[in-house]
């Protein structure tokens, strides 16, 4: 007879903006249908399990953040398990199996999950199932669903190896013969439970309604290119598998129009904020420039706020107020825009662990949480589609919801979605019967982050002021989303100093300027390493086309100041490689001569990519082709005489051909192969000679 205990596993989650964390509730979910009992934390809930002692298998989820850090959750669990002086057997007993999310446009793919994986690994534990690394670049699901649905068998032939080890009495189902052909029906039978997972939370009522869906997609066949609303076959006449519906587990009440809302600092964990006047603001680019890149000065004379050139800050950013209206027109909600709602857990949830959401005041306007905590822009999760499916009333529209959340409509999701950068507004406007109530929002929608930008000043070279560059991010309108947008954060701030914006007529005074009422509310990021050698005799190389020559400016006011501070000292020679698309449109800082003729930058190096030429040999388009044209400097400055080399700006386009670049001329200059030269620039990055500072 088959014993109704369940077989536990422990379940950890490191996550930075909640996908780790939703991928491992949708474990923990699918694990009741295997008969299993996931014990679900935050990996930084350390009080909650005890890895020393834990006999069960553990199943961890783990993102990555930055340029390779493991979250800044599993920050404490990550210095616990580095302590040299644990013995190589601390984890001898136990079994895991890792699950890494990463971005493969950048360099560290996944670090975050290999970092814990080879740690854990050097103190003894093993493996029970092999590590699965996800790819937010292609679509995390192609190998997050897999991963999951093999993770069961694995688990229980863990469990199987575990009690055999354990010698437990011929009773038990692990050890008898039977158990195998036993584990084998079961999971034939989970996988006849997921192709009837179509039904799950769908009423017998909704059967007709499906038919009559399947009716109205053949009748529209004659639409022969799928879209966001509408699919071809084979999707569209597929039986499919789609996830779980999420158990709901907010209650959202309105309450009356009295009382203030909470001041913006308590919405961030990370560090103190500061309030700070906007005193200054420049457009650096021409009106006919491809992209606008504005120049922004703050004011921290009055605050302890403090930073060293090539640190970040984040600056904390409001939804698109024509937006934040938009949705509570579609939801119905206009008139209670300025109601305190209350928000609580729901009694009797199913969810595991449900717990008010951090980012939620316990008491604020309805309007207070649209704009300043829930990202409305973000693209929905697959587990956020199936909910809308309960929300939408017309057949067609279920359908395809249905469609873009099921493992049959993966590609769709990631074309139409995904890489059309699709939101929630986006959604309720393709699809009208779609009407989510208020508690779904919540649920789904997650915490709007304040946005990271790179310090393009020196506190030594102008005391009490910041300075920060920035392009207005544009997404045009396309087939998925007929409108363009700007930004959240930069297109607020363009928003908020208009009346300031005078235009850069090739010079940045950096006294005066105009003065202003408004503030922004900022924090604190320093970065770790990406600074100016702590010794100013090493030479160093910079290559930052467009903004990313930010922080290098920063970079050069400090050298400038300290070399007038401490004529005694010795400097090292210093290199600026900068690109734009036209020298008349978009060369961000045309005063960068004025480093050259005072001998702070020792060789500046432009180069402009849409600038038609005349000269017999076409002058290189781009920073990669420029330095490979000064490969002996480049080589001597990083082998010779142990400089460093910093890159900022677009990763995908920009700082992987730098690194290309960079591996040809090591090759190259020391005459040996590509293999060789990628480990020598390996071993630069180790050695945090050879930094970054990129974004996708």
């Amino acid at each position: 007879m088959r014993c109704d205990l369940k077989r536990r596993f422990l379940l950890l989650y490191a996550t930075q903006k909640g996908q780790a964390k939703a991928i491992a509730e949708e474990i923990w979910q699918q694990a009741d249908a295997h008969g299993l009992e996931a014990d679900l934390h935050c990996i930084s809930e350390m009080d909650k399990y005890n890895l020393e002692t834990e006999k069960d298998p553990v199943v961890i989820v783990i993102s990555t953040t930055g340029t390779g850090d493991p979250p800044d959750t599993a920050r404490k669990f990550v210095k616990k398990i580095q302590d040299t002086t644990l013995p190589p057997d601390h984890f001898a007993h136990l079994q895991y199996g890792l699950l890494g999310l990463g971005d493969s446009e950048y360099t560290f793919f996944c670090n975050g999950g290999k970092t814990v994986d080879r740690r854990l690994q050097e103190l003894g534990a093993q493996h029970f199932y092999n590590t699965g690394l996800a790819d937010d670049c292609v679509g995390l699901e192609l190998v997050v669903d897999p991963w999951i649905d093999g993770l069961w068998l694995a688990l229980k032939e863990a469990f199987l190896s575990q009690k055999e080890k354990e010698g437990m009495s011929s009773n038990a189902i692990s050890s008898t013969p039977s158990a195998a052909p036993h584990v084998g029906q079961e999971l034939n039978l989970s996988s006849e439970v997921q192709n009837m997972k179509l039904e799950d939370g769908v009423r017998s009522s909704d059967v007709l309604t499906q038919k009559l869906a399947d009716i109205h997609l053949v009748a529209s066949t004659r639409e022969t290119e799928p879209s966001l609303v509408h699919s071809i076959p084979p999707v569209s006449q597929s039986a499919l598998n789609i996830p779980a519906l999420p158990p709901e587990y907010i209650e959202v009440q309105f309450q009356d129009t009295h009382g203030e809302n909470p001041h913006l600092s308590s919405l961030i964990s990370e560090g103190t904020t500061f309030e700070v006047p906007v005193t200054k603001a420049v457009q650096l680019t021409r009106e006919d420039a491809i992209k606008t890149a504005l120049l922004l000065e703050l004011d921290i004379a009055d605050t302890v706020f403090d930073y060293q050139p090539g640190d970040a800050f984040c600056v904390i950013c409001p939804n698109n107020v024509s937006e934040v209206e938009e949705l509570l027109h579609i939801l119905g909600l206009s008139e209670k825009a300025e109601y305190f709602v209350s928000v609580k857990v729901k009694q009797g949830t199913k969810k595991k662990g449900a717990a008010h959401p951090q980012h939620i005041p316990e008491r604020s306007t309805l309007k207070f949480i649209l704009t300043w905590c829930l990202e409305i822009r973000a693209v929905p999760k697959k587990a956020f589609l199936r909910a809308l499916v309960e929300c939408t009333s017309d057949a067609g529209e279920k359908r395809r919801l249905q469609e873009l959340c099921s493992r049959q409509g993966a590609s769709d999701y990631t074309r139409f979605i995904r890489d059309s950068n699709v939101c929630l507004l986006d959604l309720l406007h393709a699809f009208p019967s779609c009407k989510p109530s208020l508690n779904l929002l919540i649920e789904h929608l997650p915490k709007l982050q304040a946005r990271s930008y790179s310090v393009s000043s020196s506190n030594l070279y102008q005391p009490g002021k910041l300075w920060f560059v920035f392009n207005i991010v544009e997404f045009p309108a396309s087939p998925a989303r007929p409108v363009s947008r700007k930004g959240v954060c930069t297109g607020w701030l363009a928003d908020l100093v208009a009346p300031l914006l005078h235009l850069n007529k090739n010079t940045l005074d950096t006294e005066g300027g105009s003065s202003s009422t408004e503030k922004i509310s900022i924090f604190a990021r320093p970065n770790n390493t990406f600074h100016l050698p702590a010794d100013p005799s090493v030479p160093f190389v910079m290559v930052g086309p467009g903004t990313g020559i930010s922080p290098f400016i920063g970079f050069l006011q400090h050298r400038q100041k300290l070399r007038e501070e401490h004529t005694d000292w010795e400097f090292g020679e210093t290199w600026l490689f900068f690109g734009c698309r036209h020298q008349d449109r978009d060369y961000l800082f045309k005063q960068l001569r004025c480093f050259l003729e005072n001998g702070t930058l020792t060789h500046l190096k432009v180069c402009f990519s849409r600038d038609s030429s005349t000269a017999e040999q076409t002058p290189p388009k781009y920073v990669q082709d420029v330095i490979r044209l000064y490969s002996k400097e480049v080589a001597r400055v990083l082998l010779k005489e142990r400089g460093y080399f910093y890159v900022c700006g677009d990763k995908k386009h920009m700082a992987d051909a730098v690194n290309d670049a960079v591996v040809d001329i090591l090759s190259m200059e020391m005459e040996t192969d590509k293999l060789e030269a990628m480990k020598i620039l390996a071993m630069l990055r180790e050695a945090k000679r050879y930094l970054q500072d990129v974004w996708s």
